[in-house]
């Protein structure tokens, strides 16, 4: 595969891969601290809808609704893969008419337990990058000993002030 190892991908290029899959990463913050759960989903553009039952997941989503979401892929050989990463705010689910539409899409748990709120991250931004896998290439001359490293960190400094 030609090109850059990493490539930054458009807004239509994002939705396209992240509707090809249907495991992702739900991460909200709780206490201070971020807490990331994989969960089962669908897009309904400009949306990320996923399931839950009552728990961590679901408390999260309604008091602190700024939240991201992100699904990625790589190939089975390692050559390349991709991350799309969602931010935006997540909704509880609570009208007829938002279950119902969330309904419509057919979105079932995967484990053997009962998830019978839905939650929809609204996105506000949605970013992506394909890699292109392979060995790391050579470092330069300064990054090679200490000397080169007290180099780059006495030039950063200068270039900073």
């Amino acid at each position: 595969m030609a090109g850059p190892p990493v490539t930054v991908l458009g807004e239509d290029e994002c939705w396209s891969l992240l509707s090809s899959l249907s495991l992702g990463r739900f991460v909200t913050c709780l206490d201070g601290r971020p807490e990331i759960f994989p969960v089962n989903f669908v897009t309904q553009r400009p949306t990320v809808l996923f399931r839950t039952a009552e728990g961590t997941k679901l408390f999260g989503a309604a008091t602190h609704p700024f939240v991201a979401f992100e699904a990625d892929y790589h190939d089975a050989e390692l050559t390349y893969g991709w991350s799309v990463i969602v931010k935006g705010r997540a909704h509880v689910l609570s009208t007829s008419a938002e279950i119902g539409e969330a309904e419509r899409a057919q979105l079932r748990p995967w484990t053997a337990t009962q998830k019978l709120r839905y939650v929809r991250v609204n996105a506000s931004e949605i970013t992506g990058r394909r890699f292109k896998f392979g060995p790391e290439p050579d470092h330069a001359p300064t990054f090679r000993n200490n000397a080169g490293l007290h180099q780059l960190s006495t030039s950063m400094a200068t270039t900073s002030q």
